[in-house]
């Protein structure tokens, strides 16, 4: 009775949490759809209440995602037609989309962190708006064990995902202060100018690192696993594998 009861009011943090998930992911932007109710279906059964947690927390970053990289483009418009394009939704299709592609070729093999490594390199001449979401996504994706479906012999790892959040705040001050050789941003994203400073990049970046590291705990509570945190000064931090 009482493991019961301890696992009813953990069902109970669970549903709490996701929901001021949900309710922040899905505010301040008129492009950011509201998740309907997930239908049941029969694999469910396979799946615990943490499985099917990851996956609501992992599909809403991917969402995060892909409204950053349409707000990039925007304010970085150079790195779009590096694409051969002026059309966002052809590349937000190639990069989120059902048929995404295997690999980009400008960004020379490298995935994951190593490609958000390209995004703030002086002699890169790709798109750094690319280098850095699909970078992002793959890190992230690392972080689910590169799965975006669960069951209960899957076994994620909570330092993943708090690692993974430390690299998008490291991502955050990067994109604020690493210049080129021209002394300019290598990306713009927020704007502080008074009356039109733009924050809203600052939210977005916010709101995935919160499901990331909401997520660690939440696994971290599930498997008894702790978490190590790592200090890093922000003017010198590097991106962490994963």
């Amino acid at each position: 009775m009482i493991a019961y009861k301890k696992r009813i009011y953990r069902h109970g943090i669970l549903l709490g949490m996701l929901t001021l998930l949900l309710a922040g992911c899905n505010s301040n932007s008129s492009k950011n759809p509201v998740m309907e109710p997930r239908p049941f279906q029969f694999k469910d059964l396979a799946k615990s209440d943490v499985d099917l947690v990851a996956e609501t927390h992992l599909q809403l970053t991917l969402t995060q995602l892909k409204i950053m990289m349409e707000k990039l483009y925007w304010r970085n418009p150079t790195e779009l037609r590096k694409q051969g394009t002026v059309d966002i939704e052809v590349v937000l299709e190639k990069v989120f989309g059902a048929n995404r592609q295997a690999d980009f070729p400008e960004l020379e093999g490298k995935r994951s962190v190593e490609s958000m490594r390209l995004a703030f390199q002086d002699s890169y001449r790709g798109d750094r708006v690319l280098a850095l979401v699909e970078g992002l996504r793959g890190m992230v994706l690392d972080s689910y064990n590169g799965q975006q479906e669960f069951y209960l012999i899957d076994e994620l790892d909570p330092q993943k995902m708090h690692n993974a959040a430390r690299n998008v705040e490291i991502a955050v001050w990067k994109l604020s202060n690493d210049k080129n050789a021209e002394d300019r941003l290598y990306l713009l994203s927020n704007e502080m100018s008074g009356a039109a400073s733009n924050l809203s990049f600052e939210r977005l970046f916010g709101k995935i690192i919160a499901l990331q590291d909401s997520m660690a705990v939440i696994v971290s509570d599930a498997t008894n696993r702790r978490i190590k945190n790592v200090i890093q000064s922000a003017a010198s931090a590097v991106f962490m594998g994963i």
